[in-house]
């Protein structure tokens, strides 16, 4: 029946069919969609802000599963409490040992992997190497040029920043100028930082981590605390929590020079590295009170692991030794 129908409707009227292709033909031509373009428009911002994010990548499950357990965000943690906690006990007996690893990528002038133990929370730690103003902290910054946030999430921000930074070798000393990108994420208290333009430096880049650390569990024997929220109570409030502070910097020059001049730059770049992690340590210091021979074996600890890097051998012994290694291959 219904194809008896559609028959019978296109018999009695041809006419009709004409008219829908000559509408459909005048319906092809271009016209201003005034609410399609209004949209398209109002979707810059965002498109923009998704760019942003797409030059740094978010955290792993893996990589974030130690800051999900002791969620600082916890509705019995209090910085100001745990503050006062380090104020009455500033004195931390453990081991705080701090490692350097430098390693030399194809290509790079170095990396430098550093690992320290620091006696502040980490939402402190955090507060400090995030400060706008945080040059009066770390001395080998002698100005900010510029600094400007492209995005703010709350807990996340993304900063163009422009500092002259200090670095000094030796004798030498000098400035240079440091523009990067840096993601701020206090969720997982991590930042990460790549240099805007190549220029002088093909790559500057690494990231900063703070990691929670229980130093008072044991006043919760037998019990083990799994959330900040545990610890705090078992505590009573005087737990301290360190922090487990990760540093990685990647340099590389647009042109690596040999040896022995690549020598003296990546001992610069230490230096500079060893510069800011004591200012650090100094300022956590500072902040709960502790007494500059509090700071001994800290920075001990640190100024031998550089030792160990770059005091095996004179300069001028490992010149002549891997002159002496390359004429062996001829």
């Amino acid at each position: 029946m219904f194809k008896t129908d559609f028959k019978s409707m296109g018999e009695k009227e041809p006419n009709n069919s004409r008219k829908t292709v000559q509408m459909k033909e005048v319906n092809k031509r271009p016209r201003i969609n005034l609410p399609a373009l209004r949209g398209f428009l109002s979707q810059i911002p965002g498109k923009f802000q998704r760019h942003l994010k797409s030059r740094f990548k978010r955290p792993t499950e893996r990589e974030g599963a130690n800051s999900d357990m002791f969620k600082l965000k916890d509705a019995k943690f209090n910085l100001e409490k745990q503050m006062q906690a380090w104020k009455k006990n500033p004195v931390w007996d453990d081991d705080q040992s701090t490692s350097i690893e430098v390693v030399v990528p194809k290509g790079s002038l170095c990396q430098l992997n550093v690992k320290t133990n620091v006696g502040l929370p980490p939402d402190a730690i955090y507060n400090i190497v995030t400060d706008p103003d945080n040059r009066r902290v770390f001395k080998n910054i002698q100005a900010v040029l510029s600094r400007k946030v492209l995005l703010d999430e709350g807990s996340r921000q993304i900063v163009e920043l422009e500092q002259a930074a200090i670095w000094r070798f030796l004798w030498w000393s000098g400035t240079i100028s440091v523009h990067v990108l840096v993601d701020q994420n206090r969720e997982d208290y991590s930042m990460k930082f790549k240099q805007v333009k190549p220029g002088f430096m093909k790559r500057f880049e690494g990231s900063w981590r703070v990691e929670p650390l229980l130093l008072d569990e044991k006043l919760c024997h037998p019990f083990k605390p799994k959330t900040l929220s545990e610890y705090m109570s078992c505590t009573q409030c005087n737990g301290r929590i360190a922090s487990k502070v990760t540093l990685q910097q990647l340099v590389e020059p647009a042109i690596v020079p040999p040896p022995p001049i690549s020598w003296y730059l990546r001992g610069i770049t230490a230096k500079t590295v060893e510069m800011l992690i004591n200012d650090l340590v100094e300022e956590a210091a500072r902040i709960k009170g502790a007494s500059a021979s509090d700071l001994v074996t800290t920075n001990s600890s640190l100024n031998q692991a550089l030792s160990n890097e770059f005091q095996t051998l004179d300069i001028k012994e490992r010149w002549a030794l891997r002159r002496r290694k390359s004429r062996r291959n001829m």
